[in-house]
């Protein structure tokens, strides 16, 4: 059975992101086991000198490296994916490279009608990042609008076609893990370059 990390991309404390995890980890506790991991401890990032890392960052990055693959569910924040999201992100950039070749997945929920597109959208770019290399499993959006009106009294989504929806993706994405995990001739390499990577030398 896979292992997978579900990031929770936000640092309220009752975000529909959240449910959305908590749905997908009972929804498929036959296909996977799926770890909820929180961010919204971390430190602001500072960029120390010294690189030495605070033990949550470090925690959060072993977490993603040995997990077989991360979903990640984010709001929207002014057409964007919000700073504490940002600021994770940041941190598993820096000295360390727990995405580098590392399969991903990416949801989102919202109050309005896009679901968190344009969140979804921007998190691509930065996750393609020379610093972060992840393989995001493409043409794969699940985008969950009026969130607030989507679960039930037991957290269970309420549309029978969002569940196919996402039950069709959570199966393509178990397939991409074992694909990515085939494609990894140039993993070492792939993490040297995000090691050596610097922005004063572009």
């Amino acid at each position: 059975m896979k292992k997978l990390i579900g990031l929770v991309g936000t640092n309220s404390t009752a975000s529909t992101n959240r449910q959305l995890l908590q749905f997908m980890q009972q929804h498929f506790s036959e296909r996977a086991e799926i770890e909820l991991v929180e961010i919204k401890a971390l430190p602001v990032f500072n960029k120390p000198e010294s690189k030495e890392l605070p033990e949550s960052v470090k925690a959060l990055a072993e977490k993603i490296e040995a997990a077989d693959g991360v979903m990640i569910s984010t709001p929207e924040y002014n057409h964007s994916a919000p700073a504490v999201l940002i600021n994770a992100l940041n941190w598993l950039s820096y000295g360390i490279y727990p995405f580098v070749d590392k399969p991903v997945m990416i949801t989102g929920a919202s109050y309005g009608t896009l679901g968190s597109s344009r969140a979804q959208m921007h998190l691509r770019q930065i996750l393609d990042a020379p610093e972060l290399k992840a393989r995001i499993m493409p043409s794969s959006e699940f985008l969950l609008s009026h969130s607030l009106q989507a679960f039930d009294d037991e957290n269970k989504l309420v549309s029978k076609e969002k569940i196919e929806k996402l039950e069709g993706l959570f199966e393509d994405f178990l397939t991409f893990v074992d694909i990515i995990n085939q494609l990894n001739h140039a993993h070492e390499i792939n993490k040297k370059e995000a090691e050596n990577f610097s922005w004063e030398r572009v």
